[in-house]
């Protein structure tokens, strides 16, 4: 039946699947764009913490990851993912002829992203000192979160013009900025190793990098803004959108909800373990997660550009589209996935080894964290399927429900065994939100295309 569980997997035509369907093949060629710049990225990125970890130690290095993890949730709290918001809404006001709706979202989107850019900054800065003292356990480190925080700064609407240029296909631009971003970041980086300089050094490389990158990405989404809507765009009323705020404001606010959820769960596992165990079980949980981040590289580019698809499809209620794009999305992750974390499991000590000696220590929460990472990659479609879908805060329930058995989890497991510990407690969230989600998004594709269908194009 359409739906079911048996049918996710189908192995008959799969060839097919590549070459006579356009939505793939646009999803593929997107994805490709980004996954040649992830790919470069990551390798970049590799050679960047490899000499991190070595000019810094475990310990320094997990300080690293706790400045850089923390600031970055901040930003992620006040967050109402404006992305997702841009590409669903100025997508579906342009399919309907109205391109005014669509400049007043993008308005919105961006002055939204500033406001709570800013107010991210300043939390930073009051909570700097709680953080230096409880995560980092050091109250000298108080200016190196408040330092890398003015990435913030820089990082005003960075996800809104990301997501607009997602939106008119600009996937090649955006592979640009971010190979450029690894460029700066690996030089500035080995001139830090070569002077054997200090984490101070090695927050400003990062800080650097981030900034150029957001402040790239942010000029490039205004050129095609005007390029698209003329000059004038951003003079368009906000009240261009009365009738829909509702719509929109609720759309933000389950997004936000999510992320805020997944943030203090899923996301925030380096501070949990920085709050409940040592800088050195930071460490190795870092380098763990460096590796393990590597499986994601190639899945990534599938979540933006398969939503992109997703969007429109489903807005134009063509179901035996979406199904097709699911279970192929699928098909092409595990493809990568499965060997992929075959391989880690068996080369994983002495992929740690690169890092130094001390840190083959870390294969236990290594091993962990793969079941989790496969299952999430196979199934990256999930979320963006139900936001879709229109059922955006299904997944906002889930995250809730389960991350709240997670957080118990984490205080009860982690002070004991540290890093395999926190690896045990992200898998064991990701593997069942997955599972639930799944489902659901399943239940309600068939459902929505239980009438007349409309043949995949």
């Amino acid at each position: 039946m359409p739906g079911s569980w048996p049918s996710l997997f189908p192995l008959r035509s799969v060839p097919e699947r590549f070459v006579h369907s356009p939505l793939v093949q646009r999803v593929l060629r997107n994805s490709g764009y980004v996954l040649s710049a992830n790919t470069a990225s990551a390798a970049l990125s590799f050679l960047q913490t490899l000499m991190a970890a070595r000019l810094l130690g475990v310990a320094g290095y997990g300080l690293l990851g706790t400045i850089t993890v923390f600031v970055s949730n901040v930003n992620r709290l006040t967050s109402f993912r404006m992305g997702e918001l841009v590409v669903r809404f100025v997508g579906k006001f342009s399919t309907e002829a109205d391109p005014r709706k669509a400049m007043a979202v993008f308005k919105a989107a961006g002055l939204t992203e500033m406001l709570s850019s800013l107010l991210a900054y300043g939390l930073v800065v009051l909570l700097s000192p709680l953080a230096a003292r409880y995560l980092a356990k050091d109250p000298s480190t108080r200016e190196l979160f408040t330092l890398y925080g003015l990435v913030l700064l820089a990082n005003l609407m960075a996800e809104s013009s990301t997501a607009l240029l997602q939106y008119f296909n600009r996937f090649k631009l955006i592979a640009a900025f971010t190979v450029a971003q690894s460029l700066l970041t690996l030089a500035l980086i080995a001139g830090a190793f070569a002077a054997r300089a200090s984490l101070h050094s090695v927050v400003v490389a990062y800080l650097v990098g981030k900034a150029a990158w957001a402040v790239g990405i942010t000029l490039a989404a205004a050129v095609e803004a005007t390029r698209a809507w003329g000059r004038g765009w951003w003079a368009t009323p906000l009240g261009t959108l009365r009738g829909h705020g509702r719509e929109l404001t609720t759309f933000a606010f389950s997004t936000n909800v999510s992320a805020t959820i997944n943030l203090v769960t899923r996301d925030s596992d380096i501070l949990w373990l920085s709050l409940l165990s040592t800088s050195q079980a930071v460490g190795y949980y870092k380098a763990a997660r460096t590796f393990i981040n590597i499986i994601f590289v190639p899945v990534d580019p599938l979540i933006s550009t398969t939503y992109r698809e997703l969007a429109r499809e489903a807005a134009a209620r063509q179901w035996v589209n979406v199904r097709h794009l699911l279970r192929t999305g699928s098909l092409i992750a595990s493809a990568w996935a499965v060997p992929a974390c075959l391989g880690l499991i068996v080369l994983g000590p002495w992929f740690l080894s690169w890092y130094g000696p001390d840190f083959v220590a870390a294969y236990p929460a290594m091993a962990l964290l793969l079941a989790g990472v496969l299952v999430v990659n196979v199934f990256y479609w999930t979320r963006i399927l139900l936001h879709a879908l229109g059922k955006a805060s299904y997944p906002t329930l889930t995250y809730l429900v389960v991350g709240l058995l997670q957080v118990a989890g984490i205080w009860l497991v982690v002070p004991g065994l540290g890093a395999p510990g926190m690896a045990l407690m992200w898998s064991g969230y990701s593997i069942l939100t997955s599972i639930i989600l799944v489902r659901k998004g399943m239940l309600e594709v068939r459902r929505e295309s239980a009438g007349p269908m409309v043949p995949a194009t």
